[in-house]
């Protein structure tokens, strides 16, 4: 596993996005577990959750307890494992999604997140989604507020545009490690956040990074769909074309570190094995 530096960290290449093991179609407990320990066997050491990555009708914090239970069931150290949470969404009972950026609801949250993860400093703790019915230099605050005294040791973003990285910036300084966005050979309309956390130092974690990869997903009406240049390549060296599009996003800059959710050991597996996936210039001049 080849490692990048995200803040003060050193995290391997590719990261695990738990999301899966808590919301709907998720796995029984035992798979779950298994799950993360397989992505812990495998090398990877960031870990990507949060409060509001539960089923409809469900509490808030289902994954967090879940991944600490994994953690401390786990037979080897876990002491460099960094546990990324994020606060300012939750659920609906009909499935839907909600925004909250309030300072005083971001501070609860944390404090919850904390102690469901262990009750020491979160390591790295992201606001979920800009609310737009709360200024945004508010919520920052009560972000930069919380490093302050404590309660989370870094701060990230999630679902953000170049201004409001740079006004984030501004109020967190050094504190301000890293930003998530969606980007994935489906979607590449972070390209300006992605160069702008390069400018700045900020690791950028894609989320969903392999939308659109699916073949299941590419088919159409008229029947299966033409193979892609990933799948091309993936044929070609005998791996699957998530580990090609998982090498291409760290291909795309030093400061990526990809994000793929997993359900099942074997996925999560074959997603760290993209970390040591070196693609040729040659493979990357049939990629986008």
């Amino acid at each position: 596993m080849r490692y990048r530096t995200l803040g003060p960290f050193e995290v391997g290449a590719i990261g695990y996005g738990a999301m899966p093991l808590s919301i709907e179609g998720r796995p029984d407990e035992a798979r779950a577990v298994a799950t993360v320990h397989a992505a812990l066997d495998a090398g990877i050491t960031l870990i990507d959750t949060a409060d509001s990555y539960y089923a409809p009708g469900g509490e808030p914090g289902h994954n967090e307890l879940l991944i600490s239970r994994a953690l401390a069931s786990y037979g080897g150290p876990t002491d460099h494992v960094l546990v990324a949470t994020k606060g300012g969404r939750g659920r609906t009972d009909d499935g839907g999604w909600t925004v909250d950026g309030d300072p005083k609801h971001l501070r609860r949250t944390a404090e919850a997140s904390a102690r469901r993860l262990g009750g020491e400093a979160i390591g790295l703790y992201q606001l979920h989604k800009p609310d737009p019915a709360v200024p945004f230099a508010e919520s920052v605050g009560a972000l930069a507020e919380l490093a302050d005294e404590g309660t989370v040791r870094t701060v990230g973003l999630s679902n953000v545009d170049t201004d409001q990285i740079r006004e984030a910036r501004a109020i967190l300084g050094e504190r301000l490690v890293s930003v998530q966005n969606r980007f994935s050979p489906a979607v590449t309309d972070s390209e300006p956040e992605l160069r702008l956390c390069a400018e700045l130092g900020l690791a950028f974690l894609p989320w969903s990074p392999l939308g659109g990869i699916s073949r299941s997903a590419l088919d159409g009406p008229g029947g299966p769909a033409p193979e892609t240049a990933f799948h091309t390549v993936a044929r070609e060296r005998g791996v699957s074309p998530q580990q090609v599009v998982l090498a291409w996003l760290l291909n795309r800059s030093p400061v990526v570190l990809p994000i793929p959710g997993a359900s099942r050991p074997a996925s999560v597996r074959d997603s760290a094995g993209a970390a040591d996936l070196v693609l040729s210039g040659a493979e990357l001049a049939l990629l986008p």
